[in-house]
């Protein structure tokens, strides 16, 4: 049967020619993983990843590790990292089962040797419970109502709070928008859109987002700070003729520093104990509807959510005083 390492690299190849940049960066993380765990990776065929390999490399994610990086300039340095938690190794695992599956599917895998089966190694088993991050109403209600003295954390908290009132939109969906995405519908000016990471989907259902005088209002308060190149509608993106792979990279760029300057504006409001980061807009959007008795698939629509098991990951719990009034009914 065939290798596993030119059978990923042309995996890899393939999501990069076709715009899955992000897919393809996973891929790359996990070819990158085996390659420090498995020295003979490059003879392995498919039929030694059997569950005794999956295994030992659960064992070797979870140890301590040393990494050496060199720069441009030929410069190293040596990082001390700590053993993967159990969602880091969740997304190793997801997509090494999912580059198995598609070996099997294509022929250059059989069936005997696969891990992940009936009895086999238990991926869903590896997911952690995180901490819920969305910032509570009287928290909330800080970040819309108090400037950032600063140019640039002032940009980053009205970049929060379109993210917040456009449905939650993530970074990369906002970094994306074009002229194209506003619509003249019946019902007024919209914001229609597909998610990226599910634009290739083919039931992907567009996102339809009413442009009301308070989202317009942060628009036009996000260009006075800077105006957006070509026909992007934020100013997230700056660079011109970027193709894929480098646009991706871009945005990712931009996405450090907008969590960076949230930091900052944490900080700056009195709330040193709050992690302020991109997706803290989308969850709190999320809880302030279930908090207000929204159904959990009118907030999984919202969402863009494929399903209503990832909208659950959002709304598993409640603010304290919603707990405290429930138990005043005992």
């Amino acid at each position: 049967k065939g290798k596993i390492k030119p059978y990923l690299v042309n995996h890899i190849e393939t999501l990069r020619d076709t715009n899955h940049d992000g897919n393809a960066i996973c891929y790359e993380r996990l070819l990158s993983m085996l390659e420090i765990f498995d020295d003979k990776l490059a003879q392995r065929v498919f039929s030694e990843i059997d569950i005794r390999y999956v295994r030992d490399f659960d064992t070797f994610l979870q140890k301590p590790r040393v990494s050496v990086y060199t720069s441009t300039k030929n410069n190293t340095r040596t990082v001390q990292r700590n053993g993967c938690a159990g969602n880091t190794r969740l997304v190793y695992f997801k997509a090494l089962r999912a580059i198995l599956n598609k070996a099997i599917q294509d022929g250059e895998a059989g069936q005997n040797t696969y891990p992940f089966g009936k009895g086999g190694f238990e991926v869903a088993s590896l997911a952690e419970i995180t901490e819920k991050r969305y910032l509570k109403t009287d928290l909330l209600d800080i970040v819309k109502t108090t400037p950032s003295a600063s140019d640039t954390v002032e940009y980053a908290r009205n970049l929060f709070l379109f993210s917040y009132y456009a449905h939650g939109m993530s970074f990369h969906d906002m970094a994306h928008l074009t002229t194209d995405n506003i619509k003249h519908l019946e019902g007024g000016k919209y914001i229609v859109y597909k998610r990226i990471k599910l634009i290739n989907n083919k039931n992907t259902k567009p996102i339809q987002i009413l442009i009301t005088e308070t989202l317009e209002a942060i628009l036009s308060a996000i260009l006075k700070y800077k105006q957006p190149i070509d026909n992007y509608i934020l100013p997230i993106v700056t660079t011109q003729d970027l193709n894929s792979a480098q646009l991706y990279r871009h945005i990712v760029g931009k996405l450090k520093k907008y969590n960076a300057r949230l930091d900052s504006l944490a900080l700056e409001l009195g709330m040193p104990d709050v992690k302020l980061t991109s997706y803290v807009s989308r969850h709190s959007m999320a809880m302030q509807l279930q908090n207000k008795k929204a159904s959990r698939e009118v907030i999984s629509q919202l969402l863009g959510h494929a399903n209503l098991d990832t909208t659950a990951t959002y709304l598993d719990s409640f603010e304290t005083n919603v707990i405290d009034e429930a138990a005043k009914l005992l």
